[in-house]
């Protein structure tokens, strides 16, 4: 690993994804020491050279699946990644704690974490969380793109005004096992009901600040100062339309279009098709760059302080990215720019991934605290 740029522990990378739509899970012939070939954003030699040692590997599925499917299919990423780490033993470790982390870096592997994205994963039980906790699931994301039972997403239209009573018992339940409760892809609603809760620091996992884009995923600066009073720790991503305001308006100008040719085109769908890849092809999304990324890592630090913000760059997770961060190797390119503003080496140690081993530890000491509280029960739905 490079030793001139800091150690990063990275929030979100969505490899486990990739290897259910690509490989239906099967690992027979994935080479995870070169993915280039197949068009993916991270491999073993790239987080190398971009100083990865600690990543949370994201166990999503679609929100669209009924909540019986999504729990299938968690299960199933959460073994596909576990037996990708175990195949690669001189370079990553799976870890569920700190300690491991530690132990980890020092051996000079990756620590690889699960992290689960998306309520809906838990198939409305108590139950099922504590057994993907006991899998080795470290934190869980509210939400996803749409509402589940319990939690309203910042996507969606308003169904609970946030949490609701079950959903106020999962985040206790979250607390008291130790598992990071991660306020990405919620409403507002749902991330001041979480923080109304107290308890351990919370984390966004995957979001930027909506003063400078003002797309719902992001986090207002009002919600970002109570999350600094938590504690917490906001992890930012590399996805355009979250990035760059630009990007947000191409966007939505191009679900528009995309109404407009099936309008134009029912009955004919490689018309439909033909139509919008022209509209791509003369309206290519604007990217941005790595400094629009450091302007947001800015923002959030000069607001809520250096010790609340960190990297969760959403890679293998969407179809493009900031120029000059196109995968995991490219973190130093991010910290040259930061260090240009006047970071010290000190508060990119914090960003890369040090304040995340902070909220990761309160959240162990928390769970601790409460080792002798009693799980907490909800009757089951079938």
């Amino acid at each position: 690993m490079e030793s001139s740029s800091p150690l990063v522990w990275d929030g979100h990378n969505d490899v486990p994804e990739q290897l259910r739509e690509r490989r239906k899970d099967v690992l027979e012939g994935f080479d995870f020491n070169d993915t280039r070939s197949v068009g993916m954003m991270t491999d073993l030699p790239r987080m190398r050279a971009g100083n990865v040692g600690g990543q949370f590997w994201s166990v999503y599925v679609s929100a669209d699946l009924p909540e019986p499917q999504a729990v299938q299919a968690t299960l199933e990423q959460i073994d596909v990644m576990k037996r990708l780490i175990a195949r690669h033993p001189a370079e990553m470790q799976f870890c569920i704690d700190t300690a491991c982390v530690e132990k980890a870096w020092k051996s000079k592997r990756i620590a690889s974490l699960i992290g689960m994205e998306g309520g809906h994963s838990i198939g409305g039980s108590l139950g099922v969380l504590r057994q993907m906790h006991a899998l080795g699931a470290r934190y869980m994301t509210l939400t996803h793109f749409k509402n589940n039972a319990w939690a309203d997403s910042a996507t969606d239209a308003p169904a609970h005004d946030g949490l609701t009573p079950f959903g106020r018992q999962v985040v206790k339940e979250m607390q008291r096992l130790g598992m990071l409760v991660d306020l990405a892809h919620v409403s507002e609603a749902t991330m001041r009901d979480v923080l109304a809760l107290g308890g351990p620091p919370p984390i966004v996992s995957h979001s930027n600040a909506r003063a400078i884009n003002h797309h719902a995923r992001n986090v207002s600066d009002e919600t970002l100062k109570a999350i600094g009073v938590a504690g917490g720790i906001v992890m930012v991503n590399f996805y355009p339309p979250y990035v760059v305001e630009a990007a947000r308006q191409w966007s939505a100008a191009r679900d528009a279009e995309a109404a407009r040719a099936k309008a134009l085109n029912r009955g004919d769908p490689a018309a439909e098709k033909a139509a919008l890849a022209a509209w791509d092809k003369a309206n290519p999304m604007p990217r941005g760059s790595v400094k629009d990324v450091a302007d947001h890592i800015d923002h959030i630090a000069k607001l809520i302080g250096v010790g609340h913000v960190g990297l969760g760059g959403d890679l293998d997770g969407v179809e493009a990215t900031v120029q000059g961060m196109e995968d995991v190797s490219t973190y130093p390119v991010l910290f040259a720019e930061l260090s240009r503003r006047g970071w010290s080496k000190a508060d990119l140690g914090k960003l890369a991934s040090g304040n995340i081993l902070r909220v990761m530890k309160a959240a162990e000491a928390y769970a601790a605290a409460h080792r002798s509280d009693a799980p907490l029960e909800s009757a089951t739905t079938f």
